[in-house]
């Protein structure tokens, strides 16, 4: 499923309809399956539309979750009822410092809080979610001590947050705690259109071109794949990271990976955890 920014009004729809379509009745068509995914996370969740457990692996184990810490960065933010067109600008104070990644909006960079947002969420931007943290009302500080309320808030107790754009690795968490922060997202409409955004371009400065980004996650690319979802994340300290909501057999499933040796392995364990499922089903 492709989507842009230019069909916001049908992504939205389409992610209302989902998520009201989630409740089923009946037992999951994945209540017993058999055998292993053979999967190559260190810690692994999935969870069928009403909670119950489909697979699970080390889901208890607390582990940092690098960028899947961008999903309460957003929360928050919309939880504050903050202008979503009023324009930030990217300073130095948004570099990052820890990992020295780079960036493609430079110092003096201005978008919208809305674009901002979208670029952090779908493209993992980190500048974009720092500059959304430094930018909350009372700072960045309060920003973090918002962000451990509102993880309290879902149960998530094993759950800890450092910084917004999930650089530092004490932003931690387990599998457990993910599936409840990935659950809370459906009620944020622009949560999952930013994260299933396959492309988007901004203009971030008045003198030169765009700057187009694409998704991080390549299985929004693959038409086997109905996903409604999606962020990853990487740290050296996390290793990859991804986590899903994705409809397979006309099924509602929440997806945790975290811990995967290999840049491509989230993706091949989601593939092989798919695999599995329509194969016992």
């Amino acid at each position: 499923m492709r989507r842009s920014t230019g069909a916001i009004t049908l992504a939205i729809l389409y992610a209302l309809t989902f998520g009201a379509t989630a409740a089923h009745s009946g037992e999951s068509i994945f209540s017993e399956l058999q055998g292993e995914p053979g999967l190559r996370s260190a810690s692994a969740l999935v969870l069928d539309s009403e909670g119950n457990r489909i697979f699970g692996k080390n889901v208890d184990t607390v582990r940092p979750i690098a960028s899947i810490t961008k999903l309460m960065t957003a929360m928050v933010v919309l939880d504050a009822g903050l202008d979503l067109d009023e324009p930030i600008t990217i300073t130095r104070a948004d570099r990052d410092t820890l990992k020295l990644t780079g960036s493609r909006l430079d110092f003096g960079a201005t978008l919208s809080r809305r674009e901002m947002l979208l670029l952090a969420l779908m493209s993992s931007e980190n500048r974009a979610a720092s500059a959304l943290g430094r930018t909350y009302p009372g700072g960045l500080s309060s920003f973090i001590a918002h962000m451990n309320y509102k993880a309290r808030s879902l149960g998530m107790h094993d759950t800890r947050f450092a910084d917004p754009a999930g650089l530092n690795a004490q932003n931690v968490s387990t599998a457990t705690d993910l599936a409840k922060m990935v659950a809370a997202t459906k009620a944020y409409p622009l949560i999952t259109l930013s994260t299933t955004t396959e492309r988007m371009e901004v203009r971030p400065f008045s003198n030169r071109g765009p700057l187009v980004y694409g998704n991080t996650n390549r299985l929004l690319k693959n038409a086997d794949w109905e996903i409604a979802l999606s962020k990853t994340g990487y740290i050296n300290e996390a290793g990859r990271c991804l986590v899903m909501q994705a409809r397979i057999e006309g099924e509602e499933v929440s997806i945790v990976l975290l811990n995967s040796f290999g840049k491509l392995t989230p993706f091949g364990d989601s593939n092989r955890l798919r695999k599995w499922m329509l194969a016992s089903s």
